[in-house]
């Protein structure tokens, strides 16, 4: 009986032994147990490592705006752009209004001709222009029967032709402007029982105030001719004008 008791009382107290051992290990010791002084505070721990980075924020609200800045000064010029390509042709815009009907131009003119009258003297000096005194066209004037002379009015090229009758004598002669000899024609006469014939012409530019004539060179060889069946003629026209924007000519 007092075995019985004793392994009884054995038993609790290895019970109670590994039980109070259990906490020990476990750092849960009750307080009712085992109570000691505060221990003194420990070292500080290291750092730890950097956190993982936060979410991002909410959106703020908008602040009202602010005032208007300051004009800012010009800046420099950039530098030329290169030339883009050319466009597509555009289509063709609405017909316009008629005009205003204008006036009627009418190109300038100068033109004549002349020939020798029957039985008309040839000069005989040197420099004596030969004056045509039948007028076949002169409608502007401005061949001169008196001296012989044509006189230049409208500006521009005209073109001047001589053609001589060659009977009794051989004839020179020379076309004058303004005193220079610009042309000359020579037709020996051999005593031949017809006349023979001497032509030739000239373009000569003019301005006005400029003199064309036919003037005999050599006193000797004047050999001018005319009559009913042959002539001796003077001609010249306005080939082209030089005026530019001419006005209305009459």
């Amino acid at each position: 009986m007092t075995s019985l008791r004793l392994l009884s009382l054995f038993h609790s107290l290895l019970v109670l032994q590994v039980h109070l051992s259990n906490q020990l290990e476990d750092n849960k010791i009750p307080p009712s147990l085992c109570t000691g002084h505060p221990g003194i505070p420990g070292s500080p721990g290291v750092h730890g490592s950097p956190g993982q980075p936060g979410r991002d924020g909410r959106d703020g609200r908008d602040a009202a705006p602010g005032e208007k800045g300051e004009k800012g000064e010009r800046g420099a010029p950039g530098e030329t752009g290169v030339r883009g390509l050319t466009g597509d042709r555009g289509d063709p815009g609405e017909k316009g209004e008629r005009g205003q009907p204008g006036e009627c131009a009418v190109a300038p003119k100068s033109a004549f001709s002349v020939k020798l009258s029957q039985g008309q003297t040839s000069p005989l000096n040197v420099g004596d222009a030969v004056r045509f005194d039948t007028i076949l066209i002169n409608e502007q004037g401005d061949y001169n029967s008196e001296t012989g002379r044509f006189t230049c009015k409208v500006p521009g090229v005209y073109y001047f032709a001589v053609h001589a009758t060659v009977y009794r004598a051989s004839l020179q002669f020379d076309l004058m402007k303004n005193g220079h000899a610009v042309a000359s024609y020579f037709q020996f006469y051999g005593n031949w029982p017809k006349p023979a014939s001497l032509s030739g012409g000239s373009l000569l530019h003019l301005i006005p105030g400029d003199q064309v004539w036919v003037q005999m060179a050599l006193s000797e060889y004047n050999g001018f001719y005319s009559s009913s069946k042959t002539d001796s003629s003077f001609t010249g026209f306005l080939v082209y004008s030089d005026w530019k924007n001419s006005a209305v000519f009459a």
